[in-house]
């Protein structure tokens, strides 16, 4: 094992309070690009074992696709360990299996996820932007607004439950439920968190704490089956999936289709307002707009890391990794090696290529990565033709996780002329 003085900490769920870590990533890939690093007990929640921190681009991808050395399957992809006892619950999901069990049901699920399906509620995310961000301008009191509240969290959310096919009664749930889930390492964002016997918090990803979701997915998918729509739920409904399936694929959509763009909107429009002249290149037509969208993503993922267990006894960089040691791969690290990016700290909107693992890579890459795609784009393109050079006019506030690269509060600068 490393030397605990020798190795920056890139676990404690505080640091990214305060941005990503980029120094002490650096540092990883330069001394110690498999690291390893310990889980104290923190905010409540019980030490872990520790684990393998992997931080160069290469070594990243080469897990993300090698799923019989790192599985999804033996202890799922959070890097704190699920109860045993949770275990068999997780793996009913697709982003807990390995192939080719994974691969079974991401067929299913692909066939209602299509492009064409996708593409067909362009019109409709395009209107959202423009109504949203005209709202935005219009009741901004002081010429500034929470662009997270006032625009991003409604866009993401009412965007993917249009694909859905979810009630706009019920939408708010979405919300709530992703938050819950999301948020939980934050103490200022989601709930306080439930105890369990021993006083220790409960995993919201818990059975015991996603009941109410999965009802929800249940009734759902009865009134799609008597009332079909063209959207994913009727076609999931409608799939041939067994009722738990059916369950694990609705959180699966709900929680990670939203908050990928909750995440990746406001974090492309925080590192625009950071480069000025990068943002007119793209607001004049300089740049290709799918094009910045990807280095937005680049330097802003919207996931910070996924775990593996080892499967077998093997070797990383240079070190032994033992059957049973989780490996954790950490994206923002990846996304800013100098080995895989020239001048990975420079926002440059017309990278090419780009080979940023924002979306993962392998087996597991993002199913609903070009829905994403398609949400940002047009959000920029909006915002580009409606609103003034993206300006701070507070501080922003991050997430509290490890997990999810979440912006909470963003004042930006809504009043004034386009450009």
């Amino acid at each position: 094992m490393d030397h605990a003085a020798d190795v920056p900490d890139v676990f404690d769920p505080r640091i990214y309070a305060a941005g990503i870590p980029h120094e002490r990533y650096r540092l990883l890939r330069e001394r110690h690009p498999v690291a390893w690093q310990a889980e104290p007990e923190i905010q409540g929640w019980p030490a872990g074992p520790g684990f393998w921190a992997v931080t160069r681009h290469a070594d990243v991808v080469r897990v993300l696709r090698d799923h019989r050395t790192y599985s999804s399957w033996l202890g799922a992809t959070q890097i704190r360990d699920p109860d045993p006892a949770d275990l068999p619950f997780l793996r009913r999901t697709m982003l807990n299996q390995d192939p080719p069990e994974h691969g079974r049901l991401r067929r299913l699920v692909s066939r209602a996820f299509t492009p064409a399906r996708v593409e067909a509620f362009a019109g409709r995310v395009r209107e959202r932007a423009r109504a949203l961000l005209a709202a935005a301008r219009q009741d901004a009191e002081d010429g500034t607004a929470d662009l997270v509240r006032a625009v991003t969290d409604e866009y993401a959310l009412l965007n993917l439950t249009d694909l859905l096919g979810v009630p706009a009664a019920d939408r708010a749930l979405l919300l709530e439920w992703t938050v819950r889930i999301i948020g939980y390492q934050d103490p200022d964002d989601a709930p306080a968190p439930l105890l369990g016997p021993d006083g220790t918090p409960l995993d919201p990803r818990s059975p015991a704490l996603l009941g109410e979701m999965f009802g929800y997915a249940r009734e759902l998918a009865d009134h799609k089956r008597a009332h079909p729509g063209d959207d994913v739920m009727t076609a999931l409904a409608e799939a041939g999936l067994d009722p738990a399936e059916l369950e694990m694929f609705f959180f699966l959509l709900t929680v990670a289709g939203n908050d990928t763009v909750r995440s990746a909107a406001p974090g492309g429009l925080l590192a625009l307002a950071g480069a000025p002249d990068a943002y007119r290149r793209l607001a004049d037509g300089s740049v290709p707009f799918d094009r910045a969208v990807d280095e937005l993503l680049r330097v802003h993922p919207p996931v910070l890391s996924f775990r593996r267990t080892a499967a077998v006894d093997t070797e990383l960089a240079g070190r032994s990794i033992r059957a049973g040691d989780k490996v954790v791969v950490f994206h923002a690290s990846a996304n800013h090696d100098e080995r895989a990016f020239t001048d990975p700290g420079r926002l440059d909107l017309a990278r090419t290529p780009n080979p940023h693992v924002s979306f993962g890579d392998g087996p597991h890459v993002c199913l609903g990565a070009h829905f994403a795609r398609l949400q940002l784009r047009t959000f920029y393109e909006e915002w580009c033709a409606a609103m003034p050079a993206p300006e701070l006019a507070g501080r922003p506030r991050r997430l509290v996780s490890n997990f999810i690269n979440g912006i909470t509060r963003l004042p930006v600068r809504v009043s004034g002329r386009p450009g």
